[in-house]
């Protein structure tokens, strides 16, 4: 089968019945980029564009199970991991990851919806960084995700969001998109970080307004390019650009 030969992105994060964000947001996405989709729903929650009401987390064992059969039929180019609810399902995805090393994954470290309802368990964060970070090719924190990751204050500036990337990556990350959606001033830049390397920056112009699923867009987006066999640092380029690109359109509208 033709199908089975296309490369494909597994996605594995929790369903969102507003279509705002979540799996519906990343395979939207993937799509448009050209690049098939599989699954691995890791929750289902009730939730509007506005508030998430319920939260009820898949079977860890479902969730590996699922993550297993995607990889078995098709040819998975790279996986993109958002919501994950609790620690036992991050230690079941990273026992799938643990046996697919040559697969690429980028990781949105969900831990929260807009609107502030917790979407990781606090205890899971832990395992998070000490279990699951160590086996993605690229973490993508906000700058309210990594303060909590590092434990710390939101940074103040550039400066010390770097700082805080430096720590994160000391602690087992491989590589850091620090996104910049809510820092201030006339430029939304994120900043590339990778051991022994100079950290690399991505500029857009800041626009008016806000969408919801812009983390789940550019994780996915860039996991789409990375299946495409582009190299990391042109995938974080062409992701970026896809989220811009939708900004604009509808702040066009």
């Amino acid at each position: 089968m033709a199908l089975r030969r296309e490369p494909h992105v597994l996605v594995v994060g929790g369903s969102d019945s507003s279509g705002g964000a979540g799996i519906a947001r990343d395979i939207e996405t993937i799509s448009s980029i050209g690049v098939r989709t599989c699954l691995a729903v890791t929750a289902l929650t009730v939730q509007t564009h506005e508030a998430v009401m319920e939260i009820h987390p898949s079977q860890p064992d479902l969730v590996a199970n699922q993550m297993r059969a995607a990889l078995q039929a098709n040819e998975v180019a790279a996986i993109k991991i958002g919501m994950l609810a609790t620690a036992e399902i991050v230690v079941a995805v990273v026992a799938v990851l643990r046996e697919n090393p040559q697969v690429p994954a980028v990781l949105d470290p969900v831990l929260a919806s807009t609107s502030g309802r917790a979407l990781l368990e606090a205890g899971a964060i832990a395992a998070m960084k000490r279990d699951l970070m160590p086996f993605c090719g690229l973490v993508t924190p906000n700058l309210f995700e990594l303060a909590l990751l590092v434990g710390a204050e939101p940074a103040a500036d550039e400066s010390d969001a770097v700082k805080q990337g430096r720590k994160l990556l000391a602690s087992g990350a491989r590589a850091l998109l620090i996104k910049g959606g809510h820092a201030a001033g006339p430029r939304s830049t994120d900043i590339l970080l990778r051991r022994d390397q100079e950290p690399i920056r991505f500029n857009t112009p800041r626009l008016a307004g806000s969408m919801r699923g812009t983390g789940c867009m550019l994780a996915s987006a860039i996991a789409a390019h990375l299946a495409k066999a582009n190299s990391l640092e042109d995938s974080v380029r062409k992701g970026k650009l896809f989220v811009f690109e939708k900004l604009q359109k509808q702040a066009a509208e």
